[in-house]
This record gives C-alpha cells, structure tokens and sequence, in this order.
C-alpha cells in the first residue's frame, strides 16, 4: 500500500453523489487521410487487446470505506478493461452539440471506489471524419498539469508513428517501485507518516509567516487590489449544486490572445480572466443577479517541476478579484492583472518544499465547508475556480490520426458552480466550461459571450496599438 498524500486524500474525502471529483480530457481527432471505415475498428480492438495497465491506471483504495481514517493505494491486478474503456457513438449529424449532450452526460456519472477511478471513452460519429476520447479521472490521481502531461506520452508529433498505446498503457510515467514497495523492505506507515510530521514542522515558521501576512491584510485592508478569502460575496454561482453537469467550450487562436495581452501590458492569464468576467458580468446582468461586490476567482497554480512525471497533485491556490463590478473591459483588466500579481507575490515567497503544507492549510476552510455540509449555504471561499493549464506546443497524432483540439472538464463542488479551465495545444486556446444544470440554466451562453468579451478587447486594445 502507499499512503495518499492530504491534498490528494482531500479529493477523496468530498466526493459525493452530487459532487463527484473527477475531471476529464476531450481529444478530438481527424481520421488520418487515407483512413476509412476500419481504421476506428482496429483502433477499439487494439484497446481492448491491451491489458498492460500502468500507474496510475492500477491504482484502487485500499478500503474505500476507510478513507477517511487511512486513505491509501494498493495495485490491482484484476482490472475489468470492458468496465473502464467503452466505445460509443454519436446520432447523426455528430456536430458540437451532440458531442456536448454525451460529455455532459458521461461527466455527470459518479465513479466507482471499489474499482480503479478512471474511464476512457472512444467516440465515433462526428462530422467531417472526426473522432473523440474523452478520459476521466478521479481529480485525488491527477492534476491538470498531470493529466496534459500523460495525454502527451500516448501521441506522437510524427504522424507515421503506428501502434501507440491507449493512455492506461502508458500512464503517468511511473517506476513501478513508486507505488508498489521491494518484498525485501516491508511498509512502515508509521515511519512513513513520521518523516511527513518532520516534513511539515520545518515548514511551520514559513507557513506561519504567510498566514500572519494574509491576517493582517485581512485587518487593516491596506492593498485594496488583494482579494482574501470568503471576500467575495454570494451569488448564484455559490449555491448548492447536483450531480447533472453541463459542458460548453470556445476555441481561439492562441496568438490572437497573445496580441491582446501584448497591448495590454498583462499576461496572458489576465486576458482569459478578463474575458472570463466579462462573460459572467453580461450573464449575471441578464438574470438579475449581478452582486455589487466583485466576484472572486481560484486559480490553480502548478509547483510541479517541468520533470515530475508522478501521479497526484502538485498545485496551489492564489484569489484574485475579477471586478466584476467595473463596466469598463480595459479598467477591469486593470484591475485584475493588478490583483493577481498581489496574490502571486504572496506566494512566491515561499520556498516550493513549504507550498504543500500551506496549499493544505490554505484549503482547509474550503474542505470544511464541503464536510460539515455548509457548502453552498455560506458565503464561498471563492466564487468561481479558473484555471489556465499549457498543453503541448506542437501538433500531435494518434497513429496517424491528427489531435485536432482538446478540452478540459473540471468538478464542481457545493458553493461551486461553475469552473472554467483553458489549456494551450499547438497554437490554440480551448475553454471548457462545466456547469451545473439546475443551477446555471443556459449556461452554454457563458462560452458565447466570452468569445465576445475577446473581440471588444481586441477592438479597444489593438486599434490604440495601432494608432500609437
């Protein structure tokens, strides 16, 4: 057995029903040109053949019962592939609509802890000679950072590369020894969990500084551009949620964003923060529901080393406020970039071996809400979580097969729902939003406005460019 790391095992601890913690991949891919009607055939069969399965494919809980007093992993070597990879198919015409319907649907189904905590789902039916795969995993196995980074080892930027494995061959890369321990060395979970102790003792004197800094802002309110926790008012985003998700996307060129944030003197994060706000500012007016307060945004911060190829998660958290109450776009932008720098200053001063345990702490309240119920029901550690993951920067194949976009698809929790998460692949910028289905209606019009929101900059930003 090895024990789950406390970021991780938080995952595991507020996954319910209505709140399964699980995010996802879809990869959409273009049949290769001279590849007909078998070439999806052979690729099924392929799947099915392969039953080398790689960490963290094997990965079960020890006693899912027991997670919350001893949450570990142990290897299964009993994997039920028919269970776990599962061959659909769209209704004609197979266009972005039906394609969502199905996502939408397949996200919404909670995962079975007694077995391991992924599904791979190969779609056929879209047009203009397109396929999908749509991967779901339990967020305590991976991050976003992780899950690109295995999408990446089962593609190949050569298109004549054939007989590429499906992802639970490859996996995240793992030894073998990671996760299942030399017969020679028997487990010492206790000495296991007494190196953690030490780990987070030393961390304390830092951990303790970045707090009283968050404290005192909390008291005295001298940075009016640091967004804290629970500032952020209620709205109906913060509500209580379902376990039925829906699932939209937008797809820009990624120097199209780039050129704004040229112009604007921010990154390119601000940029999709921007347009992020402006989308919900319109959909929030719409219905009336517009709080005086600005909302406030998660941000996921990777710390994982650019050769860290393990399963789990290795991010942190920043708060930044979105200004929702601000019309104009460039002052909102403003304002944003602003507050961003403030919460990434704060947390760059910790060295990266502190950023584990203060992640941990940083998060405890958020986990609080969800366990003791009151999520959804209290004011939300944050409004909305939006996360900007980079992708591969080149094009990609699948035997032949070019990856022709791919979108994430995040979790929603009590007090949380709405998530909107970028990724960057071979010079695009793809948005994917899941919403809650009851309490978001029309929430496909988010992605709509938010493709609207670039085009204003782009009209304000770059014709001041080009007239200077």
């Amino acid at each position: 057995m090895q024990l789950i790391k406390p970021l991780d095992a938080a995952w595991l601890y507020v996954d319910t029903r209505a709140t399964p913690m699980q995010v996802g991949c879809l990869a959409i891919f273009s049949l290769p040109a001279r590849a007909g009607a078998p070439f999806l055939r052979r690729q099924v069969e392929a799947f099915r053949a392969a039953r080398h399965f790689a960490s963290p494919f094997n990965l079960r809980l020890a006693s899912p019962r027991l997670r919350f007093l001893l949450p570990a992993w142990e290897i299964e070597t009993q994997i039920d592939l028919d269970y776990h990879f599962r061959h659909s198919a769209l209704p004609a015409p197979g266009g972005e609509r039906e394609l969502g319907v199905l996502i939408s649907r397949l996200h919404s189904n909670a995962m079975d802890f007694s077995r391991p905590l992924w599904e791979c789902h190969l779609i056929e039916g879209l047009e203009n000679r397109r396929f999908a795969l749509y991967i779901k995993m339990h967020h305590s196995l991976v991050d976003g950072i992780g899950g690109m980074r295995m999408l990446q080892r089962m593609l190949s930027p050569d298109p004549a590369t054939q007989d590429l494995l499906p992802p639970w061959s490859v996996g995240a890369g793992l030894r073998h020894r990671e996760v299942e321990p030399d017969p020679s060395e028997p487990a010492q979970p206790i000495r296991d969990l007494l190196q953690g102790v030490r780990g987070q003792l030393r961390s304390i004197p830092a951990v303790t500084r970045a707090f009283g800094e968050l404290a005192r802002e909390a008291v005295q309110h001298q940075q009016k551009d640091w967004a804290l926790p629970f500032a952020g008012p209620r709205s109906v985003l913060n509500g209580v949620v379902s376990g039925q998700r829906r699932f939209a996307t937008q797809h820009y060129s990624l120097e199209r964003v780039r050129r704004v944030a040229r112009a604007g003197k921010v990154s390119v994060n601000d940029v999709f923060m921007e347009i992020c706000a402006a989308s919900m500012r319109r959909y929030l007016l719409e219905i009336g529901q517009l709080p005086a307060a600005p909302l406030t945004a998660g941000v996921p911060v990777s710390v994982r080393p650019a050769d860290d190829q393990s399963a789990g998660n290795a991010i942190s958290f920043i708060i930044a406020s979105l200004n929702t109450h601000i019309a104009d776009p460039l002052e909102r932008l403003a304002a944003i970039h602003d507050s961003a720098q403030l919460a990434k200053r704060h947390l760059q001063q910790l060295a990266k071996t502190d950023i584990n345990n203060y992640t941990t702490l940083f998060m405890a309240p958020y986990m609080a809400q969800l366990l003791s119920g009151l999520g959804g029901h209290t004011r939300p550690m944050f409004n909305v979580t939006l996360s900007n993951v980079p992708g591969p920067d080149r094009q990609l194949y699948f035997n032949g097969a070019p990856l022709e976009q791919m979108y994430p698809i995040s979790l929603l929790s009590h007090g949380q729902a709405l998530n909107i998460t970028a990724v960057s692949y071979a010079g695009q910028f793809n948005v994917g939003f899941t919403g809650c289905r009851d309490a978001l209606p029309s929430m496909q019009k988010l992605s709509v406005y938010a493709g609207e929101a670039l085009e204003e900059l782009e009209r304000l930003l770059l014709g001041q460019a080009e007239a200077a």
